[in-house]
């Protein structure tokens, strides 16, 4: 047992009169023996969920992402003219709305905007579609290559993505209680704004609950973090909603500027599409690559001006969704995915017949 540990804990699991926020250094050092291992089960699993009835705090996020920072991968910094894009979207997949987020990956590189995205396999507690998935049902299996070669396909193609159980295996035995505990820990809300990426950046991230905006704010501005957008998603993600207005924060100083946007006013009918099956969803994918009209059509046209219109590409939304739809029509998106699979999969052969 760690004694360090143990008073830790005793600190977040004191209930409301006398427990305490954890410091930044902390926060940092009781997830580095959480993800090393030097606490033991019993203790992290107490330390896990003691922290999610108490609640983080931005300083608490802080110190876990030094950590994540100390110990996790990073793709090196590729020659932009802007901010990589790293987009934040909860690990645990989606499990009721079709997500739109590689189309929008896609879209994003072929217009010139890098794009960083991070994930693992199904996860708890939702164990909903993760990315991985939905890339390897476009072609793109990511899950082959060591972070040198990812590296390489993202210096190619400039879409980057950090597959957590090859290139940060020290996470997975979390995985492990956040299934026993039934329960997301806090570590769920600080991997939303985790930057594996090494250089100039702008973090995208998603939540639910509004409390969630204040928290992200806090813990970036303690670490000198200042390009940022966050997103009332869809399920927690950083796809824009089409049943209502989509609430945005802005990075601006020293406030978030709120951003609302109706899709009724830009012409889109307010309907998520659901989420059926993986094969149905890549198949309304594809659909969209090959710029036939339809729901995910109008999703992704709704997406996909507002982030060309973020990323600065274009001047404001209405010019970000004639510019969609140019590139989704004139087969540039699904040229850009041809390009990554083929360079994907020659990168990963090339791993294979060297081991």
């Amino acid at each position: 047992m760690s004694n360090l540990f143990r008073e830790l804990l005793k600190k977040v699991g004191s209930g409301n009169h006398t427990g305490e926020n954890l410091t930044r250094a902390e926060a940092a050092i009781a997830t580095k023996m959480m993800l090393l291992g030097e606490a033991t089960p019993a203790q992290i699993g107490a330390f896990l969920i003691a922290h999610r009835i108490k609640r983080p705090t931005g300083e608490e996020l802080a110190g876990m992402l030094d950590t994540y920072d100390e110990l996790g991968p990073k793709l090196q910094p590729l020659a932009a003219a802007r901010p990589v894009m790293v987009l934040g979207i909860p690990y645990d997949g989606r499990t009721r709305t079709a997500p739109i987020s590689p189309v929008t990956a896609l879209l994003l590189a072929a217009a010139g905007q890098p794009v960083v995205m991070h994930g693992g396999d199904r996860l708890p507690t939702k164990y909903g579609l993760p990315l991985i998935e939905i890339w390897q049902g476009l072609g793109v299996d990511w899950t082959a290559l060591p972070l040198p070669k990812t590296q390489q396909v993202f210096e190619q193609t400039k879409i980057g993505f950090i597959y957590t159980a090859n290139h940060f295996p020290l996470t997975q035995s979390l995985w492990e209680y956040r299934d026993q505990l039934g329960k997301r820990p806090p570590f769920a809300t600080m991997e939303l704004i985790w930057c594996p990426y090494a250089g100039d950046a702008h973090l995208i991230a998603g939540f639910v609950h509004p409390p969630t905006e204040a928290m992200f704010q806090s813990a970036l501005a303690l670490r000198g973090e200042k390009n940022y957008t966050f997103i009332k998603g869809l399920e927690g993600s950083g796809d824009l909603p089409r049943d209502r207005t989509a609430i945005i924060a802005l990075s601006a100083s020293p406030d978030l500027e709120r951003l609302l946007l109706s899709p009724h006013d830009y012409g889109f009918t307010t309907k998520n599409v659901p989420l059926g099956t993986t094969e149905e969803l890549i198949a309304q994918i594809q659909d969209v690559l090959a710029g036939k009209p339809g729901e995910l059509m109008q999703t992704a046209l709704w997406n996909g001006g507002f982030y060309l219109w973020r990323s600065g590409i274009c001047s404001d939304m209405r010019s970000g969704i004639a510019k969609t739809e140019e590139l989704l029509t004139n087969d540039a998106v699904a040229a850009k995915l041809q390009e990554l699979s083929q360079i994907v999969n020659s990168a990963a052969k090339n791993t294979f017949q060297h081991i």
